[in-house]
């Protein structure tokens, strides 16, 4: 599933190309893909048909394009803004899943096999005019939301233009350490009330947010911590140093356009990243630890299970603690 590097490269791209288009029209090929929409097809186009979009916004995994003046949300379920007498300000969410994307093509590309839904904008000098949301294994999906002001009074996430709101959906996430409204000492103070293992703190997106399985084993691996290290033994000068080479190995991975396994994981412009060229731990069994060899030793990456998947991990660099948790 795409982390949050992955999903930050594709946000960038709808910034470039998206923000500032009216959306003219939409096709729902499949309406499996906006299930989430309680309303139907109907209401899905209703609701974004001539809005522009504002903004590309992200917060963790959790990708948005708040819309311009529309029309209210017709779903009851969906909370208003809390201004009397004003429509609720809305936002089109994106849920990538497991492989989810978000292509610019224009309309002589024909459509892909897996064509979920598309999106007519207005024209733009040198741009393509149609976003396409094409999904293979229909996990993902899209749907129309109001947003509402953020608990802390801070921008929802990042953005070009960053506003006080927040998709209702995502009002529960952390905020991720990319995110400028970051606070480390808020984390800090979670993260020493748990007592669990670090990297189930870290995959936690309640107490941070947009932290997956290769980015927490990346992370740990730069700062010689093992997953099962008790998050209440943690000194803050190590957990400000984990903090710091999550921020760093995040920040790799958007310079290498993300992480890419597969043929699933594209950006808006249909390319793959590279940065699985660069992984340290994550699914390297079996194979040498480069900062043991560069030191001398020779010390093989073990895998582990970890809350059904996989931990990869040096056994010399950073060493089971006596007393881990899972």
């Amino acid at each position: 599933m795409p982390e949050l590097p992955e999903v930050e490269v594709v946000r960038r791209g709808l910034a470039n190309w998206v923000v500032g288009r009216t959306i003219t029209g939409v096709d729902v090929v499949d309406s499996r893909s906006i299930r989430r929409h309680a309303m139907g097809t109907q209401d899905f186009a209703g609701n974004l048909e001539g809005t522009v979009v504002q903004d590309a916004v992200r917060r963790g995994k959790f990708l948005w394009l708040p819309l311009a003046e529309a029309d209210a949300v017709t779903d009851t379920n969906v909370p208003d803004t809390g201004e009397p007498g004003t429509a609720p300000r809305v936002a089109l969410m994106a849920h990538l899943g497991m492989s989810g994307q978000l292509l610019m093509q224009g309309p002589e590309v024909p459509d892909e096999k897996h064509l979920k839904v598309r999106l007519r904008l207005s024209p733009a000098d040198g741009m393509p005019d149609q976003l396409r949301f094409v999904d293979q294994r229909i996990f993902g999906g899209l749907f129309v939301t109001a947003m509402v002001p953020t608990d802390d009074g801070g921008p929802g996430g990042l953005g070009e233009t960053p506003q006080q709101l927040i998709p209702v959906e995502a009002a529960h996430i952390a905020r991720d350490p990319l995110d400028p409204a970051f606070s480390f000492d808020h984390f800090y103070s979670r993260l020493r009330k748990r007592r669990s293992g670090l990297k189930r703190v870290l995959l936690d997106q309640g107490i941070i947010s947009g932290i997956g399985n290769i980015y927490a084993d990346e992370a740990l691996w730069r700062a010689r911590l093992h997953y099962a290290r008790p998050t209440e033994t943690l000194r803050k000068a190590d957990a400000l140093t984990l903090i710091g080479h999550t921020q760093d190995v995040m920040a790799d991975a958007l310079a290498a356009g993300g992480t890419s396994f597969d043929s699933l994981y594209v950006n808006v412009n249909g390319a793959s990243g590279y940065f699985e060229r660069s992984l340290n731990a994550y699914g390297r069994e079996g194979q040498p630890c480069l900062r043991c060899a560069a030191e001398g030793r020779t010390t093989l990456i073990r895998r582990e299970q970890f809350m059904n998947r996989s931990s990869f991990s040096c056994p010399v660099c950073q060493r089971r603690p006596r007393n881990g948790r899972w």
